[in-house]
């Protein structure tokens, strides 16, 4: 029986969410695994294919603050649907592409739509969950952007060969059907229901009397999204072009990393409940250190797979605290907007982590450019997680 302090509907609020996360990411990293194929077909150059990656993460915090506004005004459910719906016709659309001027459009108004996914889907699921699991939900829902790499890796394997990388797209419909689970199986925010604000100027001056928190979770994502990023977009690429693995092993090895990730936001997003938000952040930034060898270097197969299974737990472990972490350093009237905005304007400030090394890959090894990466990413977030604020087991909706 859920304990007093959990809605009644709290498992479909998490389950929503982490399907609309993971349907997100499986979107988004069917263009990172079929980069290559892509620009060949439209005759653009890797710089100019990992530009339609940072185009894509670059959008993203203008959904964020569309969709966060629509949140934090009208409840968390109705603009949670129309995003789900918006990006998987812009998926579809992705498919249907005539060159690469018209797939960059289209990659920058999927950005929006991923962009508008997580804050709404994070705040109301963060929202209804039991106070002391929500580091355990927490790492749940996060993960759903690893379970949607995983499945991305796994379409890639089994429908790329036959069919080309076009037909993967259309796959990406299936979102729209998760808005009627949000439609029939999801009830309002009872926390959104108790704060929302009267009209718009009572929320914007709550947004506006808020902007210290804004700035310090903006810092912080910026270095979240450069250790994600940093580490995930441009691997597959590498395993292909620089340790010469065809599709079908890049995608294994990607399979096989993403289960990592996976148990690592789980893992690690409990461990918060136990020890705290920034502590569990910090650990797994600097044990992820430790893997970078041979994730870049490993000079075997084995050596690989183990070196990007440990630095993926460790990485997805770090990331599995932040919804529980953004939430609870939100406050209640702004839960959707705040964090989701901020998050994705630090998604934009690290966008251009692909292209960085993608240009740097031109200039020295690969393993050189992506080991450096990491390392200085997982450094400087741990600097700035460190000394930051934290609300552990915050209650929402609670009177002021």
């Amino acid at each position: 029986m859920a304990p007093p302090d959990a809605a009644p509907d709290h498992r479909h609020a998490v389950a929503a969410s982490f399907l609309g996360w993971t349907l997100d990411a499986f979107d988004f990293f069917l263009v990172v695994l079929a980069l290559t194929d892509i620009g060949k077909e439209f005759h653009a150059t890797g710089p100019q294919m990992a530009f339609a990656v940072s185009m894509t993460l670059m959008m993203r915090p203008v959904g964020a603050f569309i969709f966060g506004l629509m949140a934090d005004r009208y409840g968390r459910r109705l603009p949670l649907m129309i995003d789900l719906v918006f990006f998987s016709v812009v998926e579809v659309a992705s498919g249907l592409a005539p060159n690469y001027a018209t797939f960059l459009v289209l990659r920058a108004l999927f950005g929006i739509g991923m962009g508008g996914e997580w804050g709404v889907g994070a705040s109301l699921a963060m929202e209804k969950a039991p106070r002391h699991r929500r580091g355990f939900l927490s790492g749940l829902l996060q993960e759903g952007y690893a379970t949607g790499y995983l499945l991305a890796a796994v379409c890639y394997r089994f429908v790329y060969p036959h069919w080309g990388w076009r037909p993967m797209f259309f796959i990406g419909g299936v979102p729209a059907l998760l808005a009627v689970y949000v439609r029939w199986g999801v009830t309002e925010s009872e926390v959104w229901q108790r704060s929302r604000r009267a009209d718009w100027s009572h929320l914007v001056g709550a947004i506006v009397r808020h902007w210290d928190t804004f700035l310090y979770i903006f810092v912080m994502m910026t270095m979240m999204n450069f250790v994600s990023h940093g580490t995930q977009d441009m691997y597959p690429t590498f395993l292909k072009t620089y340790r010469g693995y065809s599709p079908e092993a890049a995608s294994n090895i990607t399979m096989f990393y993403n289960v990592g990730a996976i148990l690592g936001g789980i893992v690690i997003g409990r461990y918060s409940d136990r020890v705290g938000r920034k502590r569990a952040m910090v650990t797994a930034l600097l044990l992820a250190i430790v893997a970078i060898v041979p994730w870049a270097y490993g000079s075997t197969t084995a050596m690989l797979l183990a070196g990007s299974f440990t630095l993926q737990f460790m990485v997805q472990g770090a990331w599995g605290v932040v919804p529980a972490h953004l939430n609870e350093l939100a406050p209640d009237e702004v839960r959707s907007f705040l964090p989701g905005f901020a998050y994705q304007c630090g998604v934009a400030a690290a966008g251009n982590v692909a292209y960085l090394e993608a240009v740097l890959a031109g200039r020295m090894s690969y393993a050189h450019a992506m080991a450096a990466t990491a390392l200085v990413v997982f450094v400087l977030a741990a600097v700035v997680v460190a000394p930051g604020r934290e609300r552990h087991g915050a209650e929402f909706g609670a009177a002021p």
